[in-house]
């Protein structure tokens, strides 16, 4: 007698209330779930597709009370056409060399990850962190993921972003790069390498995580067009204005039983 193989339930739990890290006066909450067991890749692709980010063995979205301030947003990666600013900032950094990396911490990253810190989120919680927390960041993960890490001429890392690699696209999941190169804007840098990189693979999207029109850190991913930003639990294009329906009735999260 043949015995069907039953799919272990997955439980979603809610956190507790802590004030917000993007909105002063606002109370966060959140949904997560453990990323475990051979499973843990699709379940991870269903769940980035629904609005969820990573952090760790974790998938999390906001549930905050009274607040939907955070719109999950992906660049489509076909269809992006870099505005001036953003061609610039490709020209200025043609110089970089890039290799990604498998998800291993090393010294020279941590040392970079504390600058960035000290300069941009010296109040931040991530500024405390230790070694061993880097590393549990970077190779805590039970899926695809690496750090591709930006070099200058000489060898010298200035900026590296932490990734998963989706069935349909890359999901930045952290970023950082040395401070005093401001010129050279990094961080936007990444995300236009994570762009050009999705389309050599033949990957449709850019997971950015969550858009906040009313936090300064966070306005900036709208930038990148053409962008999607889910509402209702679909995934719509983002206008041309930077208007999104989602900033003031909320959005709902699509089902991740398929």
């Amino acid at each position: 007698m043949l015995q069907r193989a039953t799919r272990r339930p997955q439980f979603f739990y809610t956190t507790a209330p802590l004030p917000c890290p993007y909105l002063a006066g606002r109370t966060e909450r959140k949904i997560v779930t453990e990323l475990a067991g051979g499973d843990a890749e699709a379940l991870h692709d269903r769940l980035s597709r629904a609005g969820f980010r990573r952090s760790h063995n974790i998938a999390y979205s906001p549930v905050c009370p009274g607040c939907r301030a955070c719109i999950p947003i992906r660049i489509v990666a076909n269809a992006f056409t870099p505005d001036r600013t953003q061609r610039k900032v490709m020209r200025f950094n043609a110089d970089l060399v890039t290799a990604e990396m498998p998800a291993r911490a090393s010294a020279e990253q941590f040392a970079l990850f504390q600058r960035y810190q000290g300069a941009r989120h010296g109040d931040g919680d991530m500024a405390a962190m230790g070694f061993y927390d880097y590393r549990a960041m970077v190779e805590d993960t039970p899926i695809t993921t690496g750090v591709v890490e930006f070099r200058d001429g000489g060898g010298r890392l200035l900026g590296a972003c932490l990734t998963d690699w989706l069935s349909d696209g890359l999901s930045a999941v952290y970023s950082f790069y040395a401070p005093e190169e401001t010129r050279r804007s990094l961080g936007t840098y990444a995300i236009l390498w994570l762009v050009s990189r999705a389309r050599r693979l033949g990957l449709p999207y850019v997971y950015l995580g969550y858009w906040v029109p009313q936090s300064p850190k966070m306005a900036y991913k709208a930038r990148y067009r053409l962008s999607e930003t889910l509402s209702g639990g679909v995934w719509r294009v983002l206008p041309e204005d930077g208007a999104d329906s989602a900033a003031t009735e909320g959005h709902e999260r699509v089902s991740v039983t398929g």
